[in-house]
């Protein structure tokens, strides 16, 4: 039983042992992928802009249908406004 355990754990730090080294050209390759703080900073504002636009543009359309929408029908006389216990 013993020695399955010093087996098993041998194994084990072989297996480790080969991942502990640092790997400079996975480093680079990662660094070099990854876009420039200005280019993301454009693209953000970019982003910005654009969503503020189409609000607004979603926001005049609202507003020019609450605008063209029909009366609702004949205001009331003057004697049906006083007359409150109608309603």
């Amino acid at each position: 039983m013993k020695r399955l355990v010093f087996v098993i754990g041998g194994a084990a730090a072989l297996a480790l042992g080969g991942c502990s080294g640092s790997n400079q050209d996975a480093v680079s390759n990662a660094e070099l992928n990854q876009p420039a703080a200005e280019d993301l900073n454009g693209l953000a504002n970019d982003a910005a802009a654009n969503a503020e636009d189409q609000a607004l543009g979603n926001q005049q359309q609202q507003l020019d249908q609450n605008a063209a929408a029909q009366d609702n029908g004949p205001n009331p006389s003057e004697a049906q406004e006083k007359n409150v216990d109608a309603m």
